[in-house]
């Protein structure tokens, strides 16, 4: 029996998290040392992963099983392919960013840290199942302490009204997809995933219930019109958990629509792919128009993430060979970015104690690092050639012209709003005169340095190196394609 490998990865940081809870609370180096090793665990191991999948062979690797309800067909069944080993390096690498970023908590960190390791084994858990019952169960338990997280430690002015409405849609999708999953399982007799991948459901079926699986997991992701808990939620939350729902929790979303709707019901895919591409439309364009006029400089980056998951869902949308690669590469390229944007929003939050543009400047001279960080991930937000941006999102227009033409033309004009407000926020915020209200401000600690420097030469290396992960995302395609009929 080889090593369970993705246990380890999912449970280490569901330890954590109770062990963290149960150690006294003047115990707070301990508390971080801990949460730190957890997500470390979570990194080598997806490193792990990362060097031992057979990229030749594709497929599902890695797999665990151990019945759990038999009766009901529920089993603890784990594996992963390609985009789900790439997705688990991204959320090895968020989560020990997010402790690393959090260092400084002081308002009980206990149970901060604590609730940080549940949601990262709720993540971890999503992209390793192979049982839909495990996947649900695995998406769900992350709704507690998203929200204990965003109401306790997020911002005083919004937390209340973000945490509920993050908190409220998200459960609503959720029961939206519940209703399908049960479908699937009435009509296919089982939860596995890889037989419910050949139990040939109907066409009439599909077009009735795909819809319910694939938007109702697909509000994680921030489809529209269903987007607007996403700036409202990463805003009202403390910096590492805006880094973990934009990093890695709205891929959980595309992830669990992508597997559960678009490989199990590949016609009902087909069947509202216009939908689909439409409303992703609306979302690439929108986000970047509304991101363009903010004033508050994390609400910017929350409307990014909107528009740029808007790729994400037209890229799978596409259901062609280039629309799906870039669409698993913009889940990791995103991923990193956005995660580094949101820490270096908190990083200049901490100093300047304003996230009000109008109210900032010059901080290029006061946080060099964090403004070399920004640009870095501004060029990648551009799709800038020598980035991991542009070796996401040009497939995704390649794709999108030969499936819909309009859509390509129309989601280009997203990309030139986004060079724009990304030039805007870099002159707003870390050039010009340093204003008197900000002569005090300091430089931020070498660990912050350190985090903005492995997301910077990640991107940068994914630009210029594409075969680190562009072979591995293929052996996805090539499965999906097989399935959907779109090679």
């Amino acid at each position: 029996m080889s090593f369970p490998l993705l246990s380890l990865l999912v449970l280490t940081p569901l330890a954590a998290g109770l062990v963290i809870l149960a150690l006294p609370r003047e115990r707070r180096d301990l508390i971080r040392w801990l949460a730190l090793g957890a997500g470390l665990v979570m990194l080598l191991c997806s490193l792990a992963l990362y060097a031992g999948y057979d990229q030749q062979a594709g497929g599902y690797q890695f797999i665990e099983y151990a019945p759990w309800l038999p009766q009901l067909g529920i089993a603890y069944h784990l594996g992963v392919d390609g985009l789900a080993v790439a997705m688990l390096v991204l959320t090895g690498l968020v989560v020990s960013a997010g402790v690393i970023v959090s260092w400084k908590v002081e308002d009980r960190p206990r149970e901060f840290f604590s609730f940080m390791m549940f949601l990262a084994a709720s993540v971890a858990g999503v992209f390793a199942s192979l049982d839909l019952f495990l996947l649900f169960f695995f998406f769900e338990i992350a709704v507690f302490p998203k929200y204990l997280m965003i109401v306790t430690w997020g911002s005083p002015e919004t937390r209340n009204y973000g945490g509920m409405k993050l908190t409220l849609y998200l459960f609503i999708g959720s029961l939206v997809a519940l209703v399908g999953v049960l479908a699937l399982y009435v009509q296919g007799g089982t939860f596995n995933f890889l037989e419910l991948q050949e139990a040939g459901f109907s066409t009439e079926f599909q077009r009735l219930w795909f819809p319910f699986v694939f938007f109702g997991f697909a509000v994680l992701g921030a489809i529209f019109p269903f987007h607007s808990w996403a700036p409202d939620g990463h805003v009202a939350a403390p910096t590492a958990i805006s880094m973990l729902l934009a990093g890695v929790e709205m891929k959980v979303g595309v992830f669990a629509a992508l597997r559960a709707g678009i490989m199990l019901m590949p016609e009902g895919a087909q069947i509202w792919s216009p939908v689909i591409l439409a409303l992703a439309t609306v979302n690439v364009v929108y986000g970047a128009f509304i991101a363009m006029i903010q004033t508050d400089f994390k609400y910017v980056i929350g409307f990014s993430s909107v528009s740029h998951m808007g790729l994400v869902l037209i890229g799978l949308a596409t259901l062609t060979p280039d629309g799906i690669r870039g669409a698993g590469l913009q889940m990791f390229s995103h991923g990193t970015m956005t995660a580094l944007f949101f820490a270096i929003v908190g990083m200049v939050y901490d100093q300047a104690h304003t996230r009000d543009m109008g109210q900032l400047g010059g901080l290029m001279r006061k946080m060099p690092w964090a403004a070399a960080g920004f640009v870095v991930a501004g060029l990648v937000s551009m799709g800038m050639p020598g980035f991991s941006g542009f070796i996401a999102e040009f497939p995704i227009f390649m794709g999108a012209w030969r499936a819909a033409p309009i859509v390509a033309v129309i989601a280009v004009l997203g990309i030139i709003i986004t060079a724009a407000y990304i030039f805007l926020v870099v002159r707003r915020v870390f050039f010009g005169e340093v204003p008197p209200a900000l002569a005090a401000v300091e430089d931020i600690p070498l660990r912050d340095k350190i985090t903005i420097g492995v997301f910077s030469v990640i991107m940068i290396a994914i630009g210029w190196f594409p075969s680190l992960i562009v072979p591995l995302v293929e052996t996805s395609v090539q499965t999906i394609l097989q399935v959907v009929g779109g090679a």
